[in-house]
Formats: structure tokens, sequence, C-alpha cells
């Protein structure tokens, strides 16, 4: 699968981005459950300015593909950021029985 197909290559760097941003909001007093909700408000709050930045829209299909475009990219990124969040918990909480090879 050609992650590259979903994501647009100049947005892939929201998700080192979202995933600092995702540390610094772990370490203050919000609740765990809340931080993907927040990640992806933030994730489809910075490619909104990116993508505004780049083309800004001059009818109201572009309106529309612009406002489509913005949620599913901040989307992406903010699951990806989670994602690879769980990778590093994972593996870095893994037994060491599961480790050794019978």
């Amino acid at each position: 699968m050609d992650f590259n197909m979903y994501m647009s290559s100049e947005l892939t760097v929201l998700i080192p981005v979202l995933y600092a941003i995702g540390a610094f909001i772990k370490k203050s007093s919000i609740k765990n459950w809340k931080i993907p909700f927040i990640l992806g408000a933030f994730g489809i709050g910075l490619s909104l300015f990116y993508l505004v930045s780049k083309s800004y829209p001059s009818s109201i299909e572009e309106v529309f593909g612009l406002i489509f475009a913005t949620i599913t990219q901040g989307i992406l990124a903010a699951a990806s950021s989670v994602y690879a969040n769980n990778l590093y918990k994972q593996f870095k909480d893994r037994k060491e029985s599961d480790d050794k090879t019978p």
C-alpha cells in the first residue's frame, strides 16, 4: 500500500509535529482519552493553514474540495501520530519473554 496515495507528501511533516504536541499534552493534566481528539483538531487546523496558503479557493467547488482535503489530511496525520505513539509504547513495554525465541 502506498501511503502517499492518501496523504499529501507536504503534509507528512504533520505526523512528527502532532506526535510532539501529543507528548506535550500527555505531560499536562488533560485526560489521555482526549489526546487523539485534540490531535485531530490540531491536524485539521494545521492542514487548513497549509492548504489555504498553497491555493486560496475562488469558487464554491474549491471551498468544498478544500474542506474535504483539510479534514481527511488532518485526520490521517493525527491517526498516524497516534499509531506511531502506540507502536513505540508497545515496543517499549514488551515483556522480556516475548523477546526470547524458542
